[in-house]
């Protein structure tokens, strides 16, 4: 009859051990994905590694010509579990993101305008549609 093995025991269970062994040996996917950033650590002139939001309104678009950006330019508000955010939408960015969806901006950067925080994707970052 096997023994059963004790509670008390330093020694683990042959299932604990092969349970270990196991998990040891599996080589964990490596992520490029920077740690996602919340509202409430964003600070002004600072970069935006990776921010996921849900988009409450979407302002209508409005067309600029300056020397630094011609094309389609929008506002929006998003906010996570701990606050609000302005959101900056250029070019198809505009078409793509429509409230209600839950965006993921990434290598963004982060602005202070009239004491609001505002983010963006700027000209290298990314902005993806994660669920409508």
């Amino acid at each position: 009859m096997p023994t059963k093995p004790s509670i008390n025991n330093s020694e683990p269970d042959e299932r604990t051990k092969s349970i270990l062994s196991a998990m040891k040996s599996q080589t964990n996917p490596v992520t490029s994905r920077a740690i996602r950033q919340r509202v409430v650590d964003l600070l002004p002139n600072e970069p935006v590694n990776r921010l996921e939001l849900v988009v409450l309104r979407r302002y209508p678009r409005r067309l600029v010509n300056s020397a630094n950006y011609t094309g389609s330019l929008a506002a929006a508000c998003g906010r996570d579990e701990t606050g609000l955010v302005g959101i900056v939408l250029w070019g198809d960015q505009v078409k793509q993101v429509k409230t209600g969806d839950i965006i993921r901006i990434e290598n963004g950067w982060c602005r202070k305008r009239n004491g609001e925080i505002i983010v963006s994707t700027g000209r290298n970052g990314s902005l993806m549609v994660i669920e409508r």
